[in-house]
């Protein structure tokens, strides 16, 4: 087993050391070699290592590398070293991380980082949170607390009973959602059509003045972070009437709720800790390994009725938190050790540098393009940046050349009706010396593909 795992352990090492200088997509001869994988199921057993060199050999220079710094498809945070340490522990250590006296360890550092996160987010103390696979889980989980809270209420227990002859609830979302809260909408019984839309302001905020009467059962979806713009909606004015109506404000922060550990952007989160429940992602800009979700709800209560189980065979512990009564799944890893482990290493100034620091290389993308004569399109409050080359066919003309080119990776998107290059810096990787070699790279190939200015 040791000389399985030093051999692991080097050649994923060789690998990430190597990320920095390769091209962020696979060559296509990679992309070829991977049938050598596809063969029959072998009829004996095969020794472990050449298993593992075999998957080096083929797999690794056939990966995007997400894990890279000049990877800017998606808001996707590479891994920190600490982060993929205490990731390869806790797996070695294999705890199903569910009940308390089972793994009281992990049990005990999620607990923890859970008070941190809930601390360094400017969130209420208090509040009940669910470790989970990523946004989508982590909308579900939020939203099954706000659903429990409004039926209960209402006088009907949902758990119980299900949706079928339950009281209706309004649900009502910005414009610009994004499909993960319609997802989780659908998983719910809530309905991704069923849905109230609110016009947007021309950076993708919810505008107040659009908000419709808020009556009966209601759950009022907000969103820090537009994926495409990095706006934020006007959380403190519609808390306030959303509350007076006896609504459940639920926020999408599966990046922008981060924002919150940075003092010198907590305005753009000004009213964020108003709400009722919170969404995030621990593999976005904390820069943990895939995959890691976070759901923060004000009344632990109401989560932990949406989420308990029980069952005779099972050894819970009613004096200590079981990580199971707050999650969908029963059987999971210890997704909050790496958590913990970052925060441990980083702490509260570490954060907000290497958050305002993407958000500061952001910026610098956007300043060389404008000055370049490119249109960008939103005002650039975070880390995204969108930038058009000319009208649809051009920019994606350019995009593809980008993409193809290897020095960095940007995906193309639709907003308010334009195309456009999204550009989103999320990696502790990351460094000023990427942004200018990436910047490089786009205008001298916008340049060459006739890209329009102005």
């Amino acid at each position: 087993m040791r000389g399985l795992l030093e051999q692991t352990a080097e050649q994923a090492i060789t690998y990430l050391e190597g990320l920095a200088t390769r091209s962020v997509i696979p060559t296509g001869d990679a992309l070829t070699q991977l049938a050598a994988f596809d063969q029959p199921l072998p009829e004996g057993p095969t020794d472990p290592e050449a298993v593992v060199r075999l998957l080096d050999a083929i797999g690794s220079p056939a990966t995007m590398a997400m894990a890279g710094p000049r990877f800017f498809g998606f808001v996707i945070g590479g891994s920190l070293p600490v982060a993929l340490a205490a990731n390869w522990l806790t797996t070695a250590w294999d705890q199903n991380s569910a009940l308390y006296k089972v793994t009281p360890m992990t049990a005990t550092l999620e607990q923890i980082a859970l008070r941190w996160l809930v601390d360094v987010l400017g969130l209420p103390a208090g509040c009940g949170g669910a470790f989970v696979t990523g946004a989508t889980m982590a909308n579900f989980s939020a939203l099954a607390a706000a659903r429990h809270r409004l039926l209960s209420q209402a006088g009907w227990n949902v758990e119980a009973n299900g949706m079928f002859g339950a009281p209706p609830i309004t649900v009502v979302v910005g414009a610009e959602a994004h499909p993960t809260l319609f997802k989780s909408l659908g998983l719910l019984g809530l309905g991704r059509s069923r849905v109230v839309r609110v016009p947007v302001d021309g950076q993708g905020r919810m505008r107040p003045d659009a908000l419709p009467a808020l009556i009966g059962p209601t759950i009022v979806c907000l969103q820090a972070g537009n994926v495409n713009t990095g706006a934020f909606d006007p959380f403190a004015e519609i808390c306030a009437r959303a509350h007076d109506a006896g609504a459940w404000v639920h926020v999408d922060g599966a990046f922008g709720l981060w924002v919150a550990a940075v003092p010198s952007r907590t305005h753009l989160t000004a009213g964020i800790a108003d709400a009722d429940s919170w969404a995030t992602d621990a593999h976005k800009w904390l820069n943990v390994p895939y995959d890691s979700g976070l759901a923060l709800v004000r009344d632990d209560a109401a989560l932990r009725a949406a989420m308990a189980i029980s069952a005779e065979y099972l050894p819970t512990a009613s004096d200590q938190r079981n990580p199971s009564d707050y999650t969908p799944e029963l059987s999971r890893r210890a997704r909050g050790v790496e958590i913990w482990a970052v925060l441990r290493s980083l702490g509260r100034t570490g954060l907000a540098s290497l958050i305002e620091r993407n958000c500061r290389q952001a910026q610098r993308f956007a300043e060389g393009l404008r000055t370049a004569g490119y249109q960008v399109l939103n005002d650039v409050v975070l880390n995204q940046v969108l930038v058009a080359f000319g009208n649809a066919e051009e920019t994606n003309r350019v995009i593809a050349a980008i993409q193809s080119d290897g020095t960095c990776w940007c995906g193309g998107t639709i907003w308010q009706g334009q195309t456009a290059m999204r550009i989103s810096v999320s990696s502790w990787a990351t460094t000023d010396e990427d942004i200018e070699r990436s910047l490089t790279a786009m205008l001298r190939i916008a340049a060459q593909h006739g890209a329009k200015r102005g």
